[in-house]
């Protein structure tokens, strides 16, 4: 990806912003057609979390996520492809939980390369506008993360987050 912006262009759908801000920041977007409080809850409940964060267009799956979800608690997922013969751990610390509308994490299973990333959850109507904020210690870290495919899943992932939203709030 260049300094440029991508998004995915699935008619009569919202789409998702992908753009390179700076040579350490990646930032993605979404309008989510849902309330915050239940956006909120997708990212940080471990069963609704592992309904949509996988990215399955790309074959991935996620294995387990186990998350303690307050400022300064910790979390870890696995996840697996059938072309790996080992599962992939993630793992990092919450910096800053604020129910409803901030996230921030750490990715430690990248160590010094690790990005920071920020997600916002911004209510408008009854839609949520999310924003997910990739800081990387270098220009290096983010050209590698790039170069592997790590960040590509972004689209796939943010309609699976609609489409569980979606089902969630109908049922509210």
């Amino acid at each position: 990806m260049n300094a440029g912006r991508q998004s995915d262009a699935t008619a009569g759908r919202a789409r998702t912003i992908m753009e390179r801000t700076s040579e350490r920041e990646l930032v993605v977007a979404r309008i989510i057609d849902g309330p915050a409080r239940i956006v909120f809850e997708a990212w940080t409940k471990p069963e609704l979390f592992q309904r949509w964060w996988a990215p399955k267009a790309f074959g991935v799956s996620l294995i387990s996520f186990e998350a303690d979800v307050r400022t300064g608690g910790a979390y870890r997922f696995v996840m697996g492809h059938a072309s790996s013969e080992q599962p992939m751990a993630f793992f990092g610390r919450y910096i800053e939980v604020t129910p409803h509308s901030h996230l921030v994490w750490t990715n430690d299973e990248g160590g010094e390369a690790g990005a920071v990333t920020t997600v916002t959850f911004e209510e408008k109507g009854s839609a949520t506008r999310v924003v997910v904020r990739e800081l990387y210690p270098s220009k290096e870290a983010l050209d590698a993360a790039v170069a592997s495919g790590s960040t590509s899943g972004w689209g796939n992932q943010f309609e699976q987050l609609d489409d569980l939203i979606v089902s969630l709030d109908a049922k509210v």
